[in-house]
């Protein structure tokens, strides 16, 4: 028997890989415009969780490309990022409150400033990119209400290739097979995390209420030069690979956190394991062949 949930966002990269592997434990109700529900607005949000006998919600629902949510920072509050991402959880929230439901929220390693040498969920938020804080001020509409909140931040999620949308590391394919190099970032550290370990061990969140913040990201952290140098190497490309720096190549965008190491130590202590960014780099070249 299948226990259903509420959820937002599953039409997306990482949500239609959550679908994709736990249906078999879940059934997944679906809100999104496809589904005639805007979670921007209260009354749809409202009626949903009334008619749902679904106790646990997945918000997945953001806008996330970092760039686009720069430009709407011009617009405040009237953005498209300001509008999903704060408000539409401002109202997920509400409705898990008045119907009784626990909420667990996909947040962001941007919502650090990546001035440390790493992150544990004890660290201080302080984002620098629109993005960055409008989910900040997500996780604060969730934690400011009467209800059980999961805040889960995931971090540069990848996976195999699918008709969604392309990962970074799929960019990254497609760039060094069609012009035969790339650039690398030498001075940007991350931590790439395979979204089927996420989908995975948000299984054990989905079937246990276990409020608070855990970083559900990969096993290893790195500059994004040796990423890139892996993604060549696992898939046996032969590309030129150009060193370059923050400033440079992100001239006229919006401004990345400089370190984004985040810890799991704290996910780890539940059992849960996470893929080193080789590792999950075979095992999506596997699934791509």
């Amino acid at each position: 028997m299948t226990t259903p949930v509420l959820a937002t966002g599953l039409s997306g990269l990482v949500g239609t890989r959550v679908r994709d592997l736990l249906s078999h434990s879940f059934d997944f109700e679906d809100l999104s415009l496809a589904t005639d529900i805007d979670i921007t607005q209260i009354q749809q949000v409202e009626k949903a969780f009334d008619a749902s006998p679904a106790r646990v919600v997945l918000h997945l629902a953001a806008k996330t490309d970092v760039d686009s949510c720069e430009d709407d920072k011009l617009l405040a509050e009237e953005g498209q990022a300001w509008r999903v991402n704060v408000i539409g959880t401002e109202n997920i929230a509400a409705a898990a409150q008045k119907f009784g439901k626990r909420v667990i929220y996909i947040s962001t390693d941007f919502v650090f400033d990546g001035t440390k040498e790493s992150y544990s969920e004890e660290d201080k938020p302080n984002p620098i990119s629109w993005y960055g804080y409008t989910k900040f001020i997500g996780e604060e509409k969730l934690t400011s209400c009467d209800v059980d909140v999961t805040i889960v931040r995931i971090s540069y999620p990848y996976r195999s290739r699918n008709n969604v949308r392309e990962d970074f590391v799929h960019r990254l394919i497609d760039t060094m097979k069609n012009n035969k190099k790339v650039y690398g970032l030498t001075d940007h550290i991350f931590t790439p995390t395979f979204i089927d370990d996420i989908a995975n061990n948000l299984s054990l969140f989905l079937s246990k209420n276990l409020p608070g913040i855990y970083h559900l990201v990969g096993s290893s952290s790195m500059p994004t030069i040796e990423a890139v140098k892996l993604v060549r190497d696992v898939y046996h490309l032969q590309a030129e690979i150009i060193p370059i720096d923050r400033q440079t190549y992100f001239r006229n965008r919006a401004f990345r956190p400089f370190k984004l190491a985040l810890k799991n130590d704290k996910i780890r202590k539940l059992g849960l394991k996470m893929s080193a960014f080789i590792d999950g780099l075979k095992e999506i070249r596997k699934q791509d062949s």
